[in-house]
């Protein structure tokens, strides 16, 4: 009788742990970092962006990353639903690559008509990264 009782037992575990590999990760900036403003007329700032997508995901020195914002919003009257709307908003290219993680620079950012109005119009912590497809 026991041996039935551990089968399904470890087949449910097993199914579990399985189930939750197939789940795709998303990969965001994590950590922005720049120059600091010196007052200087006509400065630039640079700016490096650092994400969790490494040479393990496929990205190499030179590679171009999509940055998304996912803008997450309730419909209070017909559904009740919250839809996620995942809109791009720039590219990063990779100047440095290690394992699991990439810094990058600002490539592109989508021009102001192309885009919905956001509360921060520029690339952030916690925009999701993707490889660029063409």
């Amino acid at each position: 009788m026991k041996k039935y009782f551990e089968l399904p037992v470890i087949f449910m575990v097993t199914l579990a742990f399985t189930a939750s590999m197939a789940i795709a990760k998303d990969y965001v900036i994590y950590s922005i970092s720049q120059d600091i403003p010196m007052g200087v007329e006509k400065e630039v700032l640079r700016k490096n962006f650092y994400v969790d997508m490494g040479k393990n995901q496929g990205v190499t020195k030179g590679s171009v990353l999509d940055v998304y914002r996912v803008v997450s919003v309730l419909d209070p009257y017909e559904s009740k639903k919250r839809f996620n709307h995942k809109i791009k908003i720039g590219e990063v290219k990779v100047l440095h690559v290690e394992e699991a993680s990439a810094i990058g620079v600002l490539n592109k950012l989508e021009s102001e008509e192309e885009t919905p109005v956001f509360e921060v119009g520029k690339l952030m912590i916690g925009d999701v990264v993707s490889a660029h497809v063409k």
